[in-house]
């Protein structure tokens, strides 16, 4: 088993507005400072919130795969594929193709908070697709619920949602006080966001914020101390095919 574990301290810090959108991010960009660099297709990972509401406005995407998971209240996206302004809700999760270019424009309302993730699909083939969009409510995400966790499937089984970026599942699990496992697929990295509660993986102690890379195990003990909300992306420890920053490192 390989387990890394960055703390908020060491993770990157970002800001729109003059501080009326505060992020940090696990994975963020080379210049923003933080411990992690892009790995497997997952590009970069931002949890991003507002006390009084902000608007990020219009700007550009090619290629990469952008997905918003709203955590808190709700937000509003525009885009020019769609031309029109939508509100999400919470619980709601939209992916954008960004394929051979589009722009979008989001409004975090009063008191919101989302997560910004995006995937690297393979760049020879996406930057050829007409950009595309979908968005999904909570009420049409499938839903388990045992021994518990209760387990939200934003992207894997029965899920709606459709990527580029292969091999990707996305999952928010509530847990209850206890012990218990996480059974994984040791042929993928499972990237774990704790957004609230305490509790310690593998005898490590964790605390909201925190973020934890996990490979090469097909299990995973956790002694949850409060009920604990975490977000889990697994992707694959190997590809077929190079990423932006292979890319960009080979030059």
């Amino acid at each position: 088993m390989s387990i890394q574990i960055v703390r908020l301290n060491q993770q990157a810090r970002g800001q729109f507005n003059g501080g009326e959108i505060l992020e940090n991010k696990p994975i963020g960009f080379p210049r923003e400072g933080g411990q992690l660099r892009p790995y497997s297709n997952l590009f970069y990972w931002a949890r991003a919130w507002s006390d009084k509401g902000s608007t990020i406005g219009l700007h550009p995407h090619q290629g990469f795969e952008i997905m918003s998971i709203v955590l808190k209240n709700k937000i509003s996206h525009f885009d020019t594929k769609l031309n029109n302004w939508i509100e999400l809700e919470e619980g709601a999760v939209q992916i954008i193709r960004s394929g051979n270019g589009i722009s979008h424009s989001e409004r975090l309302h009063e008191n919101a908070e989302m997560f910004q993730i995006w995937f690297d699909p393979n760049l020879q083939e996406s930057l050829k697709d007409e950009a595309s969009y979908d968005d999904f409510p909570l009420s049409e995400l499938p839903v388990k619920d045992e021994n518990g966790i209760k387990t939200i499937i934003y992207k894997g089984e029965g899920s709606p949602l459709e990527m580029r970026s292969p091999g990707v599942e996305i999952y928010k699990k509530e847990i209850k006080t206890g012990a218990h496992s996480l059974f994984l697929n040791a042929e993928k990295i499972h990237s774990i966001y704790v957004y609230s509660g305490q509790l310690s993986i593998e005898n490590d102690k964790m605390n909201e914020n925190d973020f934890v890379i996990v490979s090469e195990s097909n299990e995973l003990q956790l002694e949850v101390e409060s009920n604990c909300t975490l977000f889990m992306i697994s992707s694959p420890r190997q590809l077929d095919y190079l990423t932006y920053t292979e890319i960009q490192n080979q030059r």
